[in-house]
């Protein structure tokens, strides 16, 4: 009998092991899997009147928003587009999300006198964990420092959407289109500039395009992703 016992303890010990490294690779998988904070905006008759930002902890990043396919239509389309986050802002967005206990709790203010400025909503997901929260405003410093962030960074998206549009379509509205960008970054209004940089350089390549055009691209393509510094 005692011969006989022994296959089966060592079946067991064989059937043990494979459950150990399967249950391994399983919790390396979920280790691996990058966190994401994604920040979203619906605000009706508002242009764009619905984005998304979603950023992952190896700093990839993707923008989605339903806006109009110009500003003479009343025609909707989806538009997307990838890019890298600069080391500095990837850090802060997951910094100020640690401080905001990666919206696990309520953060709107609940004050109804407010006025609406959008329906706003912050997700935080990982392996393991999956956190959302949605709001008008929040008194939670952190949040109000990420929301401000994700909404620069929407508005330098914004503008790349337009001047591709204005760039294929419409070349003579690039003028007033980079003036505006300009103008903004200056003021410290855009983030993320590199996000834009592909589109900025179609233009400074297309000698189709008046040369101050092109001059004002390049000037935009060479700022930091925060834009000019400070004075």
């Amino acid at each position: 009998m005692i011969p006989s016992a022994l296959p089966r303890s060592r079946a067991f010990t064989a059937s043990a092991a494979v459950c150990l490294a399967i249950f391994l690779v399983s919790a390396r998988a979920v280790a691996a899997e990058p966190a994401t904070v994604t920040f979203s905006l619906d605000f009706p008759n508002s242009e764009p009147e619905h984005y998304s930002i979603s950023v992952n902890s190896d700093g990839h990043a993707k923008y989605d928003c339903s806006a109009r396919v110009s500003p003479d239509s009343d025609e909707r389309e989806p538009y997307q587009t990838e890019f890298d986050l600069s080391p500095e802002t990837r850090a802060r967005v997951f910094e100020l999300a640690a401080q905001a206990h990666y919206f696990s709790g309520k953060i709107d203010s609940g004050n109804n006198k407010l006025a609406f400025t959008g329906a706003k909503k912050l997700v935080y997901q990982d392996g393991q964990h999956k956190y959302t929260a949605n709001y008008n405003y929040s008194s939670v410093a952190a949040v109000q420092q990420l929301t401000a962030l994700f909404q620069r960074m929407a508005a330098t998206l914004d503008f790349g959407r337009r001047l591709t549009y204005y760039h294929r379509y419409q070349k003579l509205a690039l003028d007033e289109e980079l003036k505006r960008m300009e103008a903004e970054a200056k003021d410290n209004e855009l983030s993320e500039l590199q996000a834009v940089r592909e589109v900025l350089k179609r233009i400074i390549d297309d000698s189709s395009v008046i040369n101050v055009v092109r001059a004002r691209a390049q000037r935009l393509a060479e700022m930091p992703p925060s834009g000019p510094p400070s004075h």
